[in-house]
């Protein structure tokens, strides 16, 4: 049931993001506690987003919400942007990440480990290559559990 909801919210929302040329990174609508809540998180590919870009998409989401009405339980809805450490959910994500510092996990071990965190060198074809303390990784796509953006300290 929750993927239908989050098929029906990216339906929903998608178009209100394209309007305000921000761009959707991830739904959830999950149970924490007794409360169930719905997040989406947004972001703009120069310079990020705001407050007041989450708070005018909240309420423009929210009126759809309430049109459509596909949550039967009461819910939180948050609109935020998914931070400095932003999941790469798709291919897309993957080759804007190039360059850029990474934290990947993988279902199976890879060379005897299944977290790697370094720079990623490249995406192509279906082959993430990471290069982590001087040595690189080839990681097939299909093998990538979760990645995100990671911060270096």
């Amino acid at each position: 049931m929750s993927q239908k909801i989050v098929e029906i919210v990216e339906k929903l929302v998608l178009p209100i993001l394209d309007q305000e040329q921000l761009e959707l990174v991830d739904i959830e609508y999950k149970k924490e506690g007794s409360n169930w809540f719905l997040r989406v998180f947004i972001d703009r590919e120069q310079g990020g987003v705001d407050l007041d870009d989450c708070s005018r998409i909240s309420e423009r989401l929210s009126q759809e919400l309430d049109k459509v009405d596909p949550i039967p339980n009461p819910y939180f809805l948050e609109v935020s942007s998914p931070g400095a450490e932003r999941p790469l959910k798709n291919e897309k994500d993957f080759h804007k990440a190039i360059g850029k510092h990474v934290h990947i996990t993988t279902y199976e071990p890879i060379e005897n480990q299944k977290v790697f965190e370094g720079k990623l060198l490249n995406f192509e074809g279906d082959v993430v290559t990471i290069e982590e303390r001087k040595k690189v990784y080839k990681i097939p796509y299909k093998s990538v559990a979760s990645a995100r953006l990671a911060i270096v300290f």
